[in-house]
């Protein structure tokens, strides 16, 4: 046994699966734990912090490893910010790759979900605060995410949030580069790669971070197309169809298509109980013309940080229940390792088989109690 091989034994031995809690296509996911053995305990004994253990089945693809496996243990080895999720090892056994992740307990979808829970405007800008950061982090390190939505947020115990699941990731420090627009699940993609952009930068990511803030908001997504057609006429319902003016060449990119005239309403309509600095950071989320686009940095100095309420301290973060958050555990795994990339209404396209997602008004009740969930920013004493 050479010198490689029996140091890929010792991390294997390090840590111990205890149940799987999801199975895809290409990869399983265990619960574990880090192996703390006494010399009386039994040999397979793990008494240390519990871990989750993603094991990628490699020889399910032609070309040996999936290239999201690849890509999420390089980015996640460059990237250590307590805002992103911490890659603790990596090893092989047989023909499997094994990734060792911290284990968090829920996400962000699942909080949005639990209706129990009542959000204060300081918890919201808690989480979008850390999002910030973390995302700050891997652009200054020249990361995209490209996936950012709820259930890739995670919440540890503590309250801290955490970038997860980089599978597709990838660099961008060469602005020349072509990259792929099949990136982004649907609902919180830009118009840029719903229209075929293949050039682009970190205004990606800054538009997924402006839905899910707007998420936060409602209780409920905020842009959902059951289509790339329908994304792009849910867009612009929303935010009214961009001009030449706004955004200079859109017209241009490769998969432009027209998809009707929509006027512009006022953000305030739909988000009536919020500040003016929560409205100007949002709709700077949300604008058109990536260049344009707030960057991560910019956004954390934004005066929405720095106004009252302040944000919520992580450990005072409304936490799922205990129910939700061992669903959360279970489910999510599934969705994570079932393939990054599937076929849509246009081609391959990014994975969106999250069924906690296709949630959308069906009635005119409905609609009156998404209105009823609408946080009230006027009630609250300063500091809360």
């Amino acid at each position: 046994m050479d010198a490689v091989e029996k140091a890929n034994e010792e991390r294997q031995k390090r840590w111990v699966k205890d149940k799987k809690v999801g199975e895809g296509t290409y990869a399983v996911v265990y619960q574990g734990r880090e192996a703390v053995r006494e010399p009386s305990a039994p040999r397979d004994a793990a008494t240390g912090r519990r871990v989750a253990i993603k094991k990628i089945k490699v020889g399910q693809f032609k070309d040996g490893l999936d290239m999201s496996a690849i890509r999420e243990v390089k980015y996640l080895r460059e990237l250590k910010h307590q805002n992103v999720i911490e890659l603790l090892d990596v090893f092989s056994s047989k023909t499997n790759l094994n990734l060792v992740l911290e284990f968090l307990d829920s996400d962000l979808e699942m909080i949005i979900k639990d209706r129990a829970l009542v959000f204060l405007p300081a918890d919201i800008k808690s989480w979008v605060a850390m999002t910030f950061r973390g995302l700050e982090f891997c652009h200054r390190n020249f990361i995209l995410h490209r996936d950012l939505k709820p259930n890739n947020l995670l919440i540890a115990s503590d309250g801290q949030l955490k970038i997860a699941d980089f599978g597709l990731a990838r660099d961008f420090a060469d602005p020349g580069y072509k990259m792929t627009c099949q990136v982004i699940t649907r609902w919180y993609r830009p118009p840029e790669l719903l229209f075929g952009s293949r050039y682009y930068g970190s205004a990606v990511d800054i538009w997924s971070v402006g839905c899910i803030f707007a998420e936060l908001m409602l209780r409920i997504p905020y842009l959902p197309g059951e289509s790339d057609m329908d994304q792009l006429k849910t867009t612009f319902r929303a935010l009214g169809t961009p001009t030449e003016e706004e955004w200079p060449g859109h017209t241009k990119l490769p998969d432009y298509i027209t998809v009707g005239q929509f006027p512009k309403p006022p953000m305030r309509d739909l988000f009536t109980a919020a500040s003016a600095d929560t409205i100007n950071l949002l709709s700077k989320c949300l604008v058109y013309e990536p260049r344009k686009r707030i960057t991560a940095r910019e956004a954390l100095s934004h005066p929405y940080f720095f106004a009252l309420p302040y944000p919520t301290l992580p450990p005072k973060l409304p936490k799922c229940s205990a129910q939700l958050a061992a669903a959360a555990a279970a489910a999510r795994p599934l969705e994570e390792v079932d393939g990054n990339v599937e076929m849509n209404s246009t081609g391959p396209g990014v994975k969106a088989k999250n069924t906690g997602l296709k949630r959308k008004l069906t009635s005119p009740e409905d609609a009156k109690r998404s209105i009823a969930r609408r946080l009230d920013f006027t009630k609250q004493t300063p500091g809360s």
